[in-house]
């Protein structure tokens, strides 16, 4: 297996070996499990807490309030981490960490209905206001599952491909980039699955073009973290990956 360096891709910093995914194959990374244990907690917590709710802010200079799903202000750093997964382990460790999330992601969103759905005891009073923290309607649970899913292998795509075109170089262009595709997918799927025919169909289109914008200007505005993170991972992990010649299919976990 070349080192990518051989193939022009020294873009890595200091101290830190540019390679092709396949060359760390195997290899035991020291940061990997925390990073994806982080991501599975992410995904969980943002699709039980705030998947659900529209809240309204007033920002000045605007006539209205800015309207857009609660969940806005977490569920991107499972694209942020995402992008750090994919830049620093490649594309197949990353999408070994997306199979991760969606498991996790299925187990909780059944526990919730399970939970919820059965009967509580006498005296309990709890029932409505468990209804309205944790309980899962099965259309934006599934809604939910499968824009997670489509939604991050097009990000980790697009991230992984950008770093082999721009030879591992201007790392905001693909970050962004990447964001910006992979939170397209995941609105355009979101959305009208779990919401149409229930909100008002200017709402849904409201809350999905705003929460889309939103998303992306919140992962531009998260850039110099990502450097700093990503930066700090490769001198960790002593190497820089490339995806010169990885299989892109997102139904494998072998990396």
């Amino acid at each position: 297996m070349k080192r990518a360096a051989e193939l022009g891709y020294v873009a890595a910093p200091e101290g830190v070996v540019a390679v092709e995914a396949g060359a760390i194959e195997g290899r035991r990374l020291r940061f990997y499990d925390y990073c994806m244990a982080a991501f599975a907690v992410i995904l969980i917590c943002s699709n039980l807490i705030g998947a659900g709710k529209v809240a309204a802010i007033r920002v000045p200079g605007f006539p209205d309030p800015l309207v857009f799903g609660a969940g806005i202000l977490f569920f991107p750093l499972s694209y942020v981490l995402g992008d750090v997964l994919t830049e620093v382990y490649g594309y197949g460790r990353a999408r070994r960490v997306v199979w991760v999330g969606f498991a996790a992601a299925v187990f909780a969103g059944l526990m919730s209905m399970v939970v919820v759905a059965m009967p509580p005891a006498a005296g309990w009073e709890g029932q409505e206001a468990l209804e309205a923290v944790i309980g899962l309607a099965p259309r934006i649970f599934a809604a939910s599952i499968l824009a997670f899913w489509a939604g991050e292998f097009a990000n980790a795509f697009v991230m992984a491909r950008m770093k082999v075109w721009t030879e591992g170089r201007y790392l905001w262009t693909r970050t962004i980039g990447s964001t910006a595709v992979g939170q397209g997918v995941d609105s355009l799927i979101f959305y009208p699955l779990a919401f149409w025919g229930v909100w008002a169909p200017d709402l849904v289109l409201t809350v999905m073009v705003t929460n889309y914008l939103l998303k992306v200007a919140w992962e531009a505005a998260l850039t110099p973290v990502t450097y700093v993170v990503v930066n700090r991972l490769k001198r960790a992990e002593g190497v820089d990956v490339y995806d010169v010649s990885t299989d892109f299919t997102p139904f494998r976990t072998r990396v």
